[in-house]
């Protein structure tokens, strides 16, 4: 028989959010308002025509960094997002793009716990911001 240890959810922000399907579903919808509101025109244009391999890559990188499965830094050792976005030019105008569509999208998303996926934004923000010349 298992123990409540073995068979609980890790108390990680990837599972208090809602592990992989919540992180899909973010990346959805954040790559959904990039495609779709000008808003967020200059972002758009940084990035290819075909967002599908971005929609597989963002959520898997958000699921390691979320203290969940680190598939995306076992098939990227040694990289980061500030290493792979250094070939880039981001404007703090870019960055600020970023962040308020991620923040949209995970407001738009409702996780499982409304508090700690405010808190992600808001780190998230944080670090597209530092991207930002």
């Amino acid at each position: 028989m298992a123990t409540i240890a073995e068979t609980a959810i890790p108390n990680t922000p990837f599972h208090r959010l809602g592990g992989h399907e919540t992180m899909q579903a973010i990346c959805d919808r954040f790559y959904d308002l990039m495609d779709s509101d000008p808003a967020y025109a200059e972002l758009r244009a940084m990035h290819a025509a075909d967002l599908a391999p971005m929609r597989k890559s963002l959520p898997m990188f958000l699921a390691g960094w979320a203290g969940g499965p680190r598939d995306w830094f076992d098939a990227n050792p040694g990289r980061c997002m500030m290493s792979v976005h250094k070939p880039f030019t981001i404007t703090k105008a870019v960055a600020g793009q970023w962040a308020e569509a991620m923040k949209r999208a995970i407001a738009d998303t409702t996780p499982a716990d409304a508090e700690l996926a405010k808190a992600m934004g808001g780190v998230l923000e944080e670090m597209a911001l530092g991207m930002g010349r």
